[in-house]
């Protein structure tokens, strides 16, 4: 490869960075602004659930996928806040009948979270409209590019979160 070849795909590359580094915070200032949910709003849907309280939520339900029990110090690793920050959010989502504690049969003195029925429909909800805006956002797209974008944008992911460790440390 001649060295201009080299330097045009070395900038092709710091493009494509950039390019994908402005689309994070573009996503990440979205989901701060609760965009979803306002757009729930002015839908006249079903209000979508969100916030740190239902953020908690999010979290059991993927332990639970996975078939990891989670407690308070799994919420507060996944939220990246203090266990006093994450013991009074999972406080709410017990007080509001959104979680139930039960106690870890391997290991008495621990807590853990499980979702109630009433947690799973708010989970359901939000789901569903999500899903729905993502279906509305590609559904022009070639099914190809859905299939590669799903693939690509999972796996970015799967990467970022193995680069920055378990509880987002560099």
């Amino acid at each position: 490869m001649r060295e201009t070849e080299r330097d045009g795909a070395a900038g092709a590359k710091e493009a494509e960075v950039a390019a994908i580094e402005r689309a994070m915070v573009a996503l990440r200032r979205s989901a701060a602004r609760r965009t979803l949910a306002r757009r729930a709003a002015r839908q006249g849907g079903r209000p979508v659930p969100e916030g740190a309280a239902f953020d908690v939520l999010d979290v059991v339900e993927a332990a639970e996928e996975r078939g990891e029990p989670a407690g308070v110090r799994e919420v507060a690793d996944a939220l990246r806040v203090d266990q006093p920050r994450a013991s009074k959010l999972v406080a709410a989502a017990v007080q509001a009948g959104h979680l139930r504690r039960e106690a870890d049969q391997a290991d008495g003195r621990r807590t853990l979270l499980a979702v109630t029925p009433a947690g799973r429909e708010r989970l359901e909800a939000a789901h569903t409209f999500r899903r729905s805006v993502v279906a509305r956002v590609t559904r022009d797209w070639p099914a190809a590019e859905r299939a590669a974008f799903a693939r690509l944008f999972t796996r970015f992911m799967d990467d970022f979160g193995a680069a920055n460790g378990p509880s987002g440390e560099d």
